[in-house]
């Protein structure tokens, strides 16, 4: 399905009306269950009363926004190779022209990840401590190639952050690509191993903007690529060694830590970095997943590391619809309405302890993704980036069989891709809400159902995210303050962003 930026007839209940002129211009589009896909909708004027209360402040300011995207992977750039050269360009220009989703914030792997087609170091011999046989040749048929012609879309403008699952095998304690520890004689060679990545990508005309020291430093029970820090060992990695070595370079990237799931570990992994004055120095923030739950997104733990830390930044830095072929049957994926049924799992539906097991219910996918969305920047997130940017209808390719949802979907057999509702959801956000912009206060009355956030951009327009989770439509009147009111109803099951200029 391509995605459709279209003004559209008024649905019975999906208009809104402006009391009094108060912007040169106020656009909404809804994504909703009933099949809306980020429409346009054209104003309308005499509206009936409505059932809650929406008021916005723009003088109340929070954090700052870095952006919203998805993840370059080696197997989301296979899938892409498959379509056919007209095809290809158009999904790339659908997540980055300013036309499609104008996706701002984006990741990729340092050599091989789970969605790889095999495992595989650009630093392959082993004891070569000086590097010379470091290659970054392995990205050179899939990856690479998908990064620079992202790039290369008009009006394209992103981040691009990389981090490493493991380090070279030769340089663990057990000598493997799954699990171990990166041994203490090999630190700095592992942080020249950054730069020289950072140089060799450089060279192709492709820029990183920041790094994650490893991902997922506590480990997926070495299920595929993955090395093992502490809170400690990792301050010492970027402090004594990372840090030093890319100032070193002349290189100044944005380093976030942790890059794990949004429980208790995370406090004491900011802890143990930030008052270390030297590790401190080199980290703009904590890098964050959402695996630690499916209907909640940690809300406490980020405010509490926000309230310890406020001039460290947090990202989201990857999530996804996981467990996919365990539980819920291959083809679920390919039908819009399974993303608003609660018949999703995850992995802790099946393998998390007994007294986890209520934060791993079934779930509606896009439900989830709203949430973290609308919630998680509420809870201090400045950035916000999904997992893989595609994959086939298997949820792969994917060495480690760990197979799972994306936003798009590659049917090479058709020569065809499936916008899923997710694909949507993230282009409410990154479309609207602009690198630099700030998140903005609100209230919304007591007893609304509406889940909801507002932003100010950079020039002056604010965006405001509704979402409206009830089987029911609803309504309510959207209170600019120095402005005159709108008066929105919105479907039932349905997001929508509103922008006035």
């Amino acid at each position: 399905m391509k995605p459709m930026f279209l003004i559209l007839p008024l649905s019975f209940v999906t208009m809104f009306s402006l009391s009094s002129a108060s912007f040169a211009s106020v656009e909404i589009y809804q994504t909703g269950r009933a099949g809306d896909r980020l429409e346009k909708i054209e104003s309308l004027k005499g509206f009936a009363q409505t059932d809650h209360t929406l008021k916005v402040n723009p003088e109340n300011r929070f954090q700052t926004i870095v952006g919203f995207g998805g993840a370059f992977t080696e197997a989301g750039a296979h899938a892409l190779s498959e379509l056919s050269g007209e095809k290809r360009a158009e999904v790339l220009r659908d997540y980055f022209s300013p036309e499609g989703a104008h996706l701002s914030l984006t990741r990729t792997h340092i050599a091989s990840c789970d969605f790889s087609l095999k495992n595989y170091t650009y630093a392959p011999v082993p004891g070569d401590v000086e590097l010379k046989h470091f290659s970054i040749a392995p990205d050179y048929p899939f990856l690479l190639p998908m990064i620079q012609d992202a790039l290369k879309v008009a009006g394209a403008d992103f981040k691009i952050m990389a981090s490493p699952w493991t380090c070279p095998p030769w340089m663990k304690t057990n000598n493997h690509w799954n699990g171990g520890e990166l041994k203490k004689e090999y630190y700095s060679v592992f942080a020249d191993y950054f730069v020289k990545y950072i140089e060799a990508y450089r060279q192709e005309g492709v820029e990183i903007w920041g790094l994650t020291p490893t991902n997922e430093p506590l480990g997926n029970n070495s299920s595929w690529e993955s090395v093992h820090f502490t809170a400690e060992e990792m301050r010492d990695f970027i402090g004594e060694h990372l840090g030093p070595k890319l100032d070193a370079a002349g290189l100044d990237m944005s380093i976030w830590a942790f890059d794990q799931n949004r429980d208790h570990e995370m406090l004491h992994w900011a802890e143990t970095i930030y008052s270390d004055e030297k590790a401190s120095s080199y980290v703009d923030g904590m890098a964050v997943h959402w695996y630690q739950s499916t209907v909640d997104v940690g809300g406490e733990n980020l405010d509490a590391m926000h309230g310890q830390f406020p001039n460290k930044g947090i990202i989201h830095s990857e999530g996804c619809i996981d467990n996919i072929g365990n539980d819920e049957p291959i083809g679920a994926m390919l039908e819009d309405d399974w993303y608003f049924r609660p018949e999703a799992t995850d992995w802790g539906y099946i393998w998390a302890l007994p007294e986890n097991k209520k934060n791993h219910p079934k779930y509606r996918p896009f439900y989830r993704y709203v949430r973290d969305l609308i919630q998680g920047f509420n809870h201090n997130l400045n950035g916000w980036i999904d997992w893989n940017l595609v994959l086939n209808t298997r949820g792969g390719p994917n060495h480690a069989f760990n197979f799972c949802g994306a936003p798009i979907l590659v049917d090479s057999g058709t020569n065809s891709a499936y916008y899923t509702p997710l694909y949507y959801a993230i282009a409410h956000f990154s479309k609207f809400v602009r690198p630099n912009a700030q998140r903005i206060g609100f209230d919304l009355s007591d007893d609304s159902p509406l889940w909801t956030t507002a932003f100010l951009n950079e020039d002056g327009s604010i965006v405001v995210a509704l979402f409206n989770p009830e089987e029911q439509a609803t309504s309510c009147t959207l209170k600019i303050k120095g402005a005159k009111q709108l008066k929105v109803a919105i479907d039932a099951q349905a997001l929508q962003t509103i922008v006035l200029r």
